[in-house]
């Protein structure tokens, strides 16, 4: 793994030789936060989405991990959801059950998924309250500059248009403010109906990961990372600027290897 510089803001960035490195460096991370997570407040309340991200995650489903992580701890929220059925392909909860959740001893009443019987509005509304219910037992915590949530750890891939949960590009739901979970019914990719975290909430957590491979999102990488000026566009994963979190990129070879400084590394 080499750490690359990056400018003020964006954090830092983790480039990997491969899948493997990639999966067994974000087992770590996580595993690390949980620890100091559940020493400092006795719990770890962690938000995925979807994609691939799920199944680099998996080593935390063997050793030391399945021992060393107190599962009985985390709180389980997502980023974003598809709005579609539990047992549907295109459940980022169905994708999280099957590779990750059922495989590690996590209390079942932690793991928070949306209601899949409501519509996309009804599902956002609800899911906020239930967060808002758990901000104010504190299982969530919240932030010291603003009334959002302050989630442990809220991990993200990105899309190669530069989208990161289901904030893309363009799109009216960049500038909520006041909701913490949102909807789309317009979704450039399917399904299009979608709940989603706004930047502020995303933006309010302690800890951000965004997880990004493959050559295929390399240039959208660089405009997420780089100092790229003012004339370049402004993808949705360059607003993730945690206001006092930290922020961490974990990225493969191909996708960092548009970065500057990656020459260096790559030699």
């Amino acid at each position: 793994m080499a750490l690359l510089e990056s400018n003020k803001n964006r954090g830092e960035v983790r480039i990997h030789e491969s899948l493997d490195e990639l999966s067994t460096d974000l087992a770590d991370y996580v595993a690390e936060l949980s620890e100091a997570s559940v020493k400092e407040r006795g719990v770890f309340a962690i938000a995925l989405s979807g994609g691939s991200l799920i199944t680099l995650l998996r080593n935390l489903c063997g050793a030391p991990y399945n021992k060393t992580v107190d599962w009985s701890k985390w709180y389980i929220f997502w980023a974003d959801e598809r709005v579609v059925a539990k047992n549907h392909a295109d459940s980022n909860y169905k994708l999280a059950k099957d590779h990750l959740l059922s495989k590690l001893p996590i209390v079942p009443s932690h793991v928070h998924s949306i209601n899949d019987s409501l519509t996309a509005e009804e599902a956002a509304n609800e899911y906020e309250f239930v967060i808002r219910q758990l901000v104010r037992t504190r299982v969530v915590n919240v932030s010291d500059i603003s009334d959002c949530p302050k989630f442990d750890l809220i991990l993200l891939g990105m899309g190669a248009d530069g989208h990161v949960a289901s904030l893309f590009p363009n799109h009216s739901v960049l500038e909520e403010k006041n909701e913490w979970v949102t909807f789309i019914t317009t979704s450039p990719k399917p399904p299009p109906e979608r709940i989603t975290f706004t930047l502020p909430v995303i933006n309010s957590a302690t800890n951000v990961a965004i997880v990004v491979t493959g050559a295929g999102k390399a240039e959208a990488a660089r405009l997420a990372i780089d100092d790229v000026g003012p004339e370049c566009p402004v993808l949705p994963a360059r607003m993730i600027e945690p206001d006092v979190g930290k922020l961490v990129w974990f990225l493969d070879n191909q996708a960092g290897s548009k970065l500057k400084g990656f020459s260096q590394f790559s030699k």
